[in-house]
């Protein structure tokens, strides 16, 4: 028997997307059961391209799935802005900026979750077409009921359910209360790939508007980004996928370059997405037994490009903290929340940055970044720019620093939590 196994401890996790799994994963090996509940029907296997940086790289290496994400990177090879015609404007190749730290990777966001969803779903149990109802906590663990009407207990449970989490909604209060919008939105879907793309990135900016259309390595289908700004928060159904598509549309209708063809792509799109580009600001990611991973917690929006980044890191803080504590959820989400609160707030600031130079609002602030982008490569000076920026990405990236924690073990087999009718 090992006596440094922590106690047998029952977590609920709601969201199977990164960070939920992620978790999972490590409190299994850990000797914790973890059963991950998800509100879609099946694997969600869609999105936009994601980046594996940093401290990310090393908790991949300790998963022990660094070499499948590398085997399913996007393998991108630079990009080019277009006018309203089509003609090409600038390009930026891959390597403008004295190529990419050796170590960083590139996936698409499906491709991780089914990877971290092979990888654990032998020994963690999955409930999908599901959600969480109600939570009542007392000393011993936290009731749960689920929407299918089945009631039962956990030890603890984890919000790793984005932006808009359910959990954060039942135990913390309102979304309105946390979210900070930055004053835009995103949209993504994928469509054939009409351009003939291959692993490359066309843009076209639009006054207050980007779009962006791409092919990764292996993909047949492209990839189509949609960003504009918006001052406040739009009002339209989030449930609603046709409102969110008519919204789109309106925003987007009368603008040239390929914009009707992409649009009329985004109407028939069966993985559509549109979302406020967001910040999560919250005093505490725990109550209770309760605590917040990833996006629930501490949303950066997609402009920082860390927001997979800081979910994986955060499922191996979270899990280790857990671990070192012997399940002692007072001692550990403190822990938690001390080690990854600095460098998500360093993210957030990034994030703030990004949105704004994604949708420039005027004509003559367009034509002067064309300007750089074509001149960029040409100048003397690039690299000291091109290393300013690398540096930047890669001190947010390695913000989080990461602690060896004791080795995983399996511990002895406990039961699945108690179901009650």
């Amino acid at each position: 028997m090992n006596r440094n196994a922590p106690a047998a401890k029952t977590v609920l996790i709601s969201g199977a997307s990164i960070a939920g799994p992620a978790l999972a994963l490590w409190l299994h090996r850990y000797g914790f059961v973890p059963t991950v509940v998800e509100r879609a029907p099946e694997l969600r296997t869609g999105g936009y391209k994601v980046d594996i940086r940093g401290t990310a790289i090393e908790v991949c290496r300790r998963m022990g799935v660094l070499d499948e994400i590398r085997a399913k990177s996007t393998d991108m090879r630079g990009g080019s802005y277009v006018d309203d015609a089509g003609r090409t404007i600038g390009e930026l190749p891959a390597d403008i900026f004295g190529g990419r730290v050796e170590e960083d990777d590139e996936i698409m966001r499906g491709e991780l979750a089914r990877i971290l969803h092979d990888r654990t779903r032998d020994d963690v149990e999955y409930l999908f077409d599901d959600s969480i109802a109600a939570l009542a906590e007392d000393a011993d663990g936290v009731t749960v009921t689920f929407e299918s009407g089945t009631v039962r207990r956990f030890d603890l449970v984890v919000g790793a359910d984005g932006l808009h989490s359910n959990t954060r909604r039942l135990a913390f209060g309102p979304e309105e209360r946390f979210k900070r919008h930055l004053g835009a939105y995103i949209s993504i879907f994928t469509a054939p790939n009409h351009l003939g793309l291959d692993r490359w990135e066309t843009y076209h900016a639009l006054p207050g508007k980007l779009l962006c259309v791409y092919s990764s390595a292996g993909e047949a289908d492209a990839k189509n980004l949609f960003v504009f700004s918006a001052p406040q928060d739009v009002p339209y159904d989030l449930r609603s996928v046709a409102d969110q598509k008519r919204l789109l549309a309106d925003t987007f209708a009368g603008d040239g370059w390929e914009v009707p063809r992409l649009l009329g792509h985004a109407a028939a799109a069966d993985d559509f997405y549109l979302d406020s580009m967001s910040l999560v600001e919250m005093e505490s990611w725990s109550k209770g037994r309760v605590v917040l991973l990833g996006d629930a917690a501490h949303c950066a929006s997609p402009a920082s490009g860390q927001g997979t980044g800081l979910a994986l890191t955060g499922a191996y803080v979270l899990a280790g903290e857990l671990a070192r504590a012997h399940g002692d959820h007072t001692v550990a989400f403190a822990r938690y929340e001390e080690r990854m609160r600095p460098g998500v707030e360093q993210n957030q600031r990034m994030a703030e940055g990004f949105v704004k130079e994604m949708t420039v609002g005027s004509k003559w602030k367009i034509a002067l970044r064309m300007f750089m982008v074509r001149t960029l490569p040409k100048t003397p000076w690039k690299n000291l720019i091109a290393k300013k920026i690398r540096d930047g990405i890669q001190a947010a990236a390695n913000a989080v620093p990461i602690e060896d924690y004791s080795a995983p073990v399996a511990g002895p087999a406990a039961p699945r939590p108690n179901v009650a009718a």
